[in-house]
C-alpha cells in the first residue's frame, strides 16, 4: 500500500479539484435563491475558479521546481481547503466568488505537481500504471462534480459542496506527508510573474467581455473596453515571454504544429465536453422541474459512466494507438453527442439527454487520458512539464471561456424569447460544431510518437528504460542520485 501512497495523494487531490470545476453545476439554482445571484454572477462562480486553474499553474510549476513539489503540492491543498471553507461561509455571490479564485490558486499548485510527482515516483511498468489511473481520475472527475453536487445540495445544502472538501483534503495531506518525497527541477526556476500578470488580466478581461456582453450588449462601453484590454494584455503577454529568460510558456513550442493543434484541442474538448452542462442543469431544474438529484443524474450521470467504462476497458487499447486517432475520433464522438442533445422539442423529458451525453462520455475516455502525453510527446523532454502545464492551462481556460459564451448564447435566445429547449438545442449544436472542428484539425495536423512515459531510454540511461523519459536533464540527474 506505501508503494501507491503517492498515486493515492495525487489522485485524490486531482479528483477533487477537477471535480470543483463543475460540482457547483447544479446547484446553481440553489445559490442564485440564498444569495442571490444574476446569470453573470453564476457565471463567475464557476469562472473565477476555472480562470484561477489557468492563469497560475505553469507559474506554479516554476515555483514547485525551485522550492520543492511536495512542498508546493501540501501548500495548494491547505490554501484548497480554507478557501473551500470559505465558500462555505460566504454571505453572497462577490464573496463567494472571490473565495472560488483562491481555491482554483490553491488548486493550481497542486495540479501543477501531478505529472511531476509521479514522473519522479514510479519507474518503468509502475509509471504506467501510475498515469493510466491518473488519466482515468481525470476523465471521470469532471463529469462526477454535478452527480456529487446534487446529491448535496438537494440532502444537505450547497454549502455541503465546499465543506466536503475539508475531509478530503485532511485525506491528501495524510498520503502526501506518508508516501510523496521531495523533488525539484532546475535550481535557476523561477516565477514568471509579470508573464503570470498579463496572461490572468487578458484571461480576466476576455471572459468577463463575453459575460458582459451578454447582459449589456455587444457594442456596450464596458464590453468594449473590456474586449480592448484583454487584446492590449495578451500582445504584453507574448512580448514578454520572447524576451525573459525564463518564461511560463516558451511560444517557440507553439512551432510545431502538433503542439499548436493538441493545445487548441484541449481547450475545445473542454469547453465541447462540458461547459454547457450549467445550462442543460438549468433547464433541468428551472423549466423542467427537477431537483438537484435529478439534474445531476439526468445531466451527468450517462456521460460520467460512459467515461469511466470507455477508460477501463479501452485503457489499454488507447495506450497502443497513436494520439492522433484517439483524441482526433474522440472529439468527434463529443460532437456526435452534442449534436444528439441538440434535437429536444417542447415536449422532451431529461431522458433524450441520455443517448447524446453516452456517446460524449466516450468522447471524454478517448481524448483526456490522452491528450497530456501527446503533448509531453510533441515537444523536447527538458520541455515536458511546461508542455503538461499547457495542457490543463488550456483546458481550464476551455471550459472558463465555453461557459461565457455559451451563457451569452444562452440568455441571448431567452431574451428573445424563444422556447427554453431551442435556448438549450442552439448551445449544444454550437458545442458539437466546436469539438468537430477540433477533431477534424486533429486528425489532420497532429503528428507525434508514444507517449513521454513509453518513450525508449537513452545510451545514458540504460537500466532504467523508460523510467526517466518526460523530465530535463536536471531532473533526471536528481532522480538518478
Amino acid at each position: 500500500m506505501r508503494k501507491w501512497s503517492a498515486l493515492i495523494a495525487v489522485s485524490i487531490g486531482t479528483f477533487m479539484l477537477l471535480v470543483d470545476v463543475t460540482i457547483v453545476v447544479v446547484a446553481l439554482p440553489a445559490v442564485a435563491r440564498d444569495l442571490p445571484a444574476t446569470l453573470g454572477g453564476l457565471q463567475w462562480v464557476l469562472d473565477g475558479y476555472a480562470l484561477a486553474l489557468a492563469a497560475v499553474l505553469l507559474g506554479s510549476g516554476a515555483l514547485a521546481d525551485r522550492h520543492g513539489r511536495r512542498r508546493v503540492y501540501l501548500g495548494g491543498t491547505v490554501v484548497f481547503a480554507l478557501a473551500s471553507l470559505l465558500c462555505a461561509v460566504a454571505p453572497n455571490a462577490g464573496l463567494l466568488v472571490a473565495a472560488r479564485f483562491l481555491q482554483g490558486l490553491g488548486g493550481a499548485a497542486m495540479l501543477a505537481t501531478t505529472v511531476a510527482i509521479l514522473s519522479v515516483t514510479y519507474t518503468g511498468r509502475d509509471r504506467g500504471v501510475a498515469f493510466g489511473v491518473w488519466g482515468a481520475v481525470n476523465g471521470a472527475a469532471a463529469a462526477a462534480g454535478p452527480i456529487a453536487g446534487g446529491l448535496l445540495t438537494e440532502h444537505l445544502g450547497w454549502r455541503w459542496i465546499f465543506l466536503v472538501n475539508l475531509p478530503v483534503s485532511l485525506l491528501a495531506l495524510w498520503f502526501t506527508v506518508r508516501g510523496v518525497t521531495e523533488s525539484r527541477g532546475k535550481a535557476g526556476a523561477r516565477l514568471d510573474l509579470p508573464g503570470t500578470v498579463a496572461f490572468t488580466l487578458s484571461a480576466a478581461a476576455v471572459t468577463f467581455a463575453l459575460i458582459r456582453g451578454g447582459d449589456a450588449g455587444w457594442t456596450a462601453p464596458s464590453t468594449l473596453g473590456a474586449f480592448a484590454l484583454a487584446a492590449v494584455a495578451l500582445a504584453g503577454f507574448l512580448a514578454i515571454e520572447r524576451r525573459t529568460g525564463h518564461p511560463m510558456l516558451d511560444l517557440r513550442l507553439f512551432a510545431k504544429p502538433s503542439f499548436s493543434v493538441l493545445m487548441v484541442a484541449a481547450g475545445l474538448a473542454q469547453a465541447s465536453a462540458f461547459a454547457y452542462l450549467p445550462f442543460t442543469t438549468v433547464w433541468l431544474q428551472q423549466f423542467l422541474g427537477k431537483g438537484p438529484v435529478d439534474a445531476g443524474l439526468l445531466g451527468a450521470l450517462p456521460m460520467s459512466a460512459a467515461a469511466f467504462v470507455g477508460g477501463a476497458f479501452g485503457g489499454r487499447l488507447l495506450q497502443r494507438v497513436a494520439p492522433r486517432w484517439s483524441i482526433g475520433i474522440g472529439m468527434l464522438l463529443l460532437a456526435a453527442g452534442a449534436f444528439l442533445q441538440a434535437r429536444l422539442t417542447p415536449a422532451s423529458g431529461g431522458t433524450a439527454l441520455i443517448p447524446g451525453l453516452i456517446v460524449a462520455g466516450l468522447g471524454v475516455a478517448a481524448v483526456l487520458p490522452t491528450m497530456a502525453s501527446a503533448a509531453l510527446a510533441a515537444v523536447p523532454h527538458e520541455r515536458s512539464g511546461m508542455a503538461g502545464g499547457a495542457v490543463n492551462t488550456f483546458r481550464q481556460l476551455g471550459f472558463a471561456l465555453g461557459v461565457a459564451i455559451f451563457g451569452a448564447l444562452f440568455a441571448d435566445r431567452l431574451s428573445a424569447h424563444h422556447p427554453p429547449t431551442d435556448a438549450i438545442n442552439h448551445v449544444t449544436a454550437v458545442a458539437g460544431w466546436v469539438a468537430l472542428a477540433g477533431g477534424v484539425l486533429v486528425l489532420l495536423l497532429v503528428r507525434t510518437g508514444r507517449p513521454a512515459w513509453e518513450a525508449p531510454a537513452k545510451p545514458s540511461e540504460a537500466g532504467q528504460p523508460g523510467a526517466l523519459a518526460g523530465l530535463d536533464g536536471a531532473q533526471r540527474d536528481e532522480a538518478v542520485a
